[in-house]
């Protein structure tokens, strides 16, 4: 049995969430709205997404995070 190709890097939640600047409940807030990512793949651990999906998201869907510059 051969490996399936995965076309990228892979993320779970705890990466997802560091990636938006989320907690737990509000990441799973996220994960239901219609234009967030389906997941690449569910395992019985849990759902894993391609990092260049929710990067498309987070550059499509989020406001940019202020910096020091914008005061």
């Amino acid at each position: 049995m051969g490996k399936p190709e995965v076309p990228g890097p892979l993320v779970g939640p705890g990466e997802i969430m560091d990636m938006l600047g989320v907690g737990r409940s509000r990441f799973r807030q996220i994960i239901l709205q219609p234009y967030f990512p389906r997941p690449f793949q569910t395992l019985q651990a849990g759902s894993v997404w391609l990092r260049s999906d929710v990067e498309a998201y987070i550059r499509d869907y989020r406001r940019p995070k202020p910096t020091d510059e914008d005061d």
